[in-house]
């Protein structure tokens, strides 16, 4: 499942109120799609839905820092902020918002909110009594002073001071009650507990209801009265004309869209110039215009509508999908004219406005192709050729280290020419590294199979690991190879220094040590215990003919290569 997949799913909870399921699609998103501003922020607007406005707060801010000139982010932020009683912070990330999006109405009834609540204005009117200096007017009145021993009391007058409007939340506590009334200067006797305030206020005459008990029946309700439906504000007539021309621009842009879906480029062009012409704000108008000269061939005009859509599109608030559009298209054109590092610069630039699989798609292919074209520039057979020689030099010096770095520059330069690859190996396995070796001979005869050299190295890889039977193997192999007879020396010593191994291993004067530390290996144990290989291992002993038909099977020949290795089986 894709991250745009789960957003939508994610907005989908949203919609419905379902807001710990919302949280949980956009979760997974972000693990998909880190770097995506907008899914920190439909987040940050699930958690404040929940009222876990720290968690909002964490969420606005990833926002803010992945896209710091979105105005969006710094709404969320001023929410959560809002949310935690912090109003000035809120304020400050309000005006943030408006520096990019002025006529933001939700970001101008948000500041609004903001500063009014910083300012003490608002319908908390009985938490203005808890400012900074209650803990004075408390200590200093006898009858309040009792209150600072009851630590639950002085949570809830710490909670209110942090924000105001959770007086509302305390109020059901008798002693809450008592405490504003002392506050206003009115006589109070104070309670030890939630139960002796309620109490002490039913003696006073007072119905308080107790913080834990049965809620009563409601009241019963009065009709409401039906509201005045609120008018709409008339028009005016700049608004008018402004809708008048969107629809003509419109109109001309679906008359260009017909006639590009014909493929009649020149008329689309001409249709999306008037619609341009009508209402120079209708920006999808120029993201439509770069499509058809793209289709056109007219790739410059292409990115220059493009950059003008992107202009015109900062300007005047556009959505942020439609800047993305446009550099895509940029991106497109330039991939189109084999531009592939300025097609990988604006397809990064497109997906940091909105991601898209598609764009995706491009960017990586891109850079696929911008990879092998390096590639190929910076093939040089000849380069290659100096490189190899130089590395040669310091081979015959013993400097193996020294050399491999040319030889890898040599493969850089020329990756087809197999001396490239056994020339390193031989560095490697020198330097006793035999994974690389081994995969470097591979290399080598993977370009050509015939490449006597390697298999040679690859031999002297295999009597290294001490697998004295893939070394005879591969040593036979290259004989075969050799029809020059140039290498016949060679490979008759590697093969005399691999029998010679052999019987070593399995002399008698080491059979017993040999046999007791082949024992100790956990592969040799396997194949001992399994009841087939005893079978053909019982047949070999009574039949040697027998091991020819067997080591065509190449599980079982490499198993019995493992056990003449480990000298449990010998060879005369």
């Amino acid at each position: 499942m894709t991250a745009e997949t789960l957003k939508a799913q994610g907005n989908k909870a949203f919609s419905s109120g379902d807001f710990n399921n919302a949280i949980d699609y956009f979760s997974q998103a972000i693990g998909l799609d880190p770097s995506n501003h907008v899914l920190y922020s439909n987040r940050s607007a699930a958690y404040a839905s929940l009222k876990d406005y720290q968690k909002a707060l964490e969420d606005a801010e990833k926002t803010v820092q992945l896209k710091s000139d979105w105005a969006k982010g710094y709404s969320r932020k001023g929410a959560a902020l809002y949310g935690l009683g912090n109003y000035e912070d809120a304020a400050a990330a309000y005006k943030k918002g408006l520096e990019y999006e002025p006529n933001n109405a939700l970001l101008q009834k948000g500041l609004e909110d903001a500063e009014m609540a910083a300012t003490g204005g608002g319908d908390d009117t009985f938490g203005k009594l808890f400012g900074p200096d209650v803990w004075t007017k408390i200590s200093s009145n006898p009858k309040l002073a009792p209150f600072l021993a009851q630590p639950d009391i002085v949570q809830k007058i710490q909670a209110i001071q942090k924000n105001p409007s959770n007086i509302n939340m305390y109020m059901q506590d008798p002693r809450m009650m008592q405490l504003v009334i002392g506050l206003m200067g009115l006589d109070v006797n104070v309670a030890t507990s939630a139960e002796e305030a309620a109490e002490k206020m039913k003696e006073a005459g007072g119905q308080p209801e107790p913080e834990f008990t049965r809620p009563r029946s409601p009241p019963p309700k009065e009709q409401a009265k039906p509201k005045a439906e609120p008018q709409p504000e008339p028009e005016t007539d700049e608004e008018k004309e402004k809708k008048q021309r969107r629809a003509e621009s419109d109109r001309e842009k679906e008359l260009g869209n017909a006639a590009y879906k014909k493929r009649q480029f020149d008329e689309a062009l001409s249709h999306y110039d008037k619609a341009w012409e009508i209402d120079p704000t209708n920006v999808a108008v120029l993201t439509n215009k770069a499509a058809a000269l793209y289709e056109a061939n007219r790739l410059p005009e292409c990115i220059e509508t493009c950059e003008q859509a992107v202009e015109k599109g900062r300007e005047v608030r556009a959505d942020y999908k439609l800047i993305s559009k446009a550099y895509a298209r940029i991106g497109n054109a330039y991939s189109k004219m084999n531009d592939l590092p300025n097609a990988i610069k604006y397809y990064g630039k497109s997906l940091s406005e909105h991601r898209t699989p598609d764009v995706l798609t491009k960017l990586r292919e891109a850079e696929k192709q911008k990879a092998l074209a390096d590639k190929e520039a910076y093939r040089n057979p000849q380069l290659s050729d100096e490189a190899r020689e130089k590395g040669n030099e310091l081979f015959k010096q013993a400097r193996y280290a020294d050399a491999i770095p040319f030889y890898t520059e040599a493969i850089k330069r020329n990756d087809t020419d197999p001396r490239n690859y056994s020339n390193r190996a031989a560095c490697y396995t020198k330097l006793m590294a035999f994974p690389e070796a081994d995969k470097d001979c591979d290399e080598a005869l993977k370009h050509d199979p015939n490449f006597v050299k390697a298999y040679i190295r690859k031999a002297g890889v295999q009597f290294a690991r001490r697998e004295y039977t893939k070394c005879i193997e591969l040593s036979e192999t290259a004989k075969e190879k050799d029809v020059e007879k140039k290498h016949t020396n060679e490979i008759d010593s590697q093969i005399f220094k691999a029998y010679q191994a052999l019987n070593e291993v399995q002399s008698g004067a080491n059979r017993e040590e040999t046999a007791k530390r082949a024992m100790e290996n956990p592969e040799v144990q396997a194949i001992l215990g399994d009841p087939t290989m005893q079978m053909i291992l019982k047949q070999m002993q009574e039949d040697p003919a027998a091991v020819k038909d067997h080591m065509r099977n190449p599980q079982v020949a490499a198993k019995i290569r493992t056990l003449i290795n480990a000298g449990i089986i010998s060879v005369r």
